[in-house]
């Protein structure tokens, strides 16, 4: 597959694409001069490095600022948001690693288990200039050997250094029994027009205290949550080849349109290039 950066909207540019060596491995390199990510998570470890300018992001109940010298990392499932900074241009690089990612990097790095960040921004210039090397050479589709000697080196130092033992549910006490209801719920009917006391009445909730106490589980509202699964969905439609259309109604979107829309606030590209980063034409 050719890869060439894709406009997106009037001075911005994206370019997304699969890694296709490992599995499970995304990689975006986006150049913004206006956009911001509504509260989301990913189901991948984030890790990226910023190239020009900088963005505010917020998680943990934080707002800070991503810039050339820091390496910004968020867990998988781990809420957060984004907009532009004081700067007028971010472009920066992100590597998506999912399930299978995270387990090749784990190997080629030593260790037995990956590990979990209790922070997200690590000012360390010597990892940042790690990472940044290494999705360069993906990009470019550098030499096999020196993309996994990068690879193997930036996941073990950043583990190393910065990760905990901790396992991502260990870290959130309080959200089990919620998240343990409910997550099947959203999961089974997320096609569905669900309401609130769909899903609060279940639980012996009022509606308000089913929200304050999703947000304060997960970090987002029911419904940001359950935007979350509906976009995954989409997500295994387009990898199976349904048309854009019918994966939004099929998801649980209301038609393509709204699909758009949350996915390049989520994901900051459109359905129809995530289609041609998997070499599948589009078929509406």
């Amino acid at each position: 597959m050719e890869n060439r950066p894709i406009r997106t909207a009037p001075k911005n540019a994206a370019h997304f694409w699969q890694d296709p060596h490992v599995a499970g491995l995304s990689l975006l390199h986006a150049d913004f001069t206006r956009h911001d990510y509504a509260p989301h998570s990913h189901d991948a470890l984030v890790v990226a490095v910023t190239e020009t300018g900088g963005a505010e992001f917020t998680s943990r109940g934080r707002t800070e600022e991503a810039r050339q010298d820091v390496l910004l990392v968020f867990n998988p499932d781990e809420p957060h948001s984004g907009r532009m900074a004081r700067s007028p241009r971010w472009r920066y690089r992100s590597l998506y690693m999912e399930t299978q990612a995270i387990a090749e990097a784990a190997r080629l790095a030593g260790l037995d288990r990956p590990a979990y960040f209790t922070a997200n921004l690590f000012h360390d210039p010597e990892l940042v200039a790690v990472f940044h090397n290494l999705h360069c050479a993906l990009e470019q589709a550098d030499d096999r050997l020196r993309q996994q000697e990068l690879l193997a080196q930036g996941f073990a130092v950043l583990s190393r250094r910065y990760g905990s033992r901790r396992d991502a549910e260990e870290s959130d006490a309080g959200d089990g029994h919620l998240l343990g209801r409910l997550r099947p719920v959203l999961e089974d009917r997320h096609a569905e027009r669900l309401t609130l006391d769909d899903l609060s009445a279940p639980l012996g909730l009022s509606p308000f205290q089913l929200i304050r106490l999703f947000r304060r589980a997960t970090g987002l509202t029911p419904h940001a949550y359950l935007t979350q699964i509906r976009l995954r969905a989409a997500l295994r439609h387009l990898r199976a080849g349904l048309p854009i259309a019918e994966a939004a109604v099929a998801a649980g979107f209301f038609d393509q349109s709204a699909l758009n829309r949350h996915f390049r606030r989520i994901y900051g590209i459109t359905p129809r290039q995530f289609v041609a980063a998997q070499g599948i034409r589009p078929a509406a």
